[in-house]
């Protein structure tokens, strides 16, 4: 498996994304980040969050009232 496949935990996203775990699952559980719940737990592809990060009109993520 390539690595910009990897399928990385929420503390792993966060890092990547550098915000907190929390923000991190907020954000997948609103639909905002691509991500897939097995179980309990939330996995996230390396390279679908890399590609949100860059896309250069993304939508502002994140505002939920």
């Amino acid at each position: 498996m390539p690595a910009d496949d990897e399928i990385l935990t929420a503390d792993e996203a966060a890092v990547l994304l550098k915000v907190s775990s929390k923000t991190v699952l907020k954000l997948a559980r609103y639909g905002d980040l691509p991500a897939q719940k097995i179980g309990r737990s939330w996995r996230f592809s390396r390279s679908e969050l890399v590609a949100l990060v860059a896309q250069p009109n993304r939508p502002n993520v994140g505002i939920h009232s």
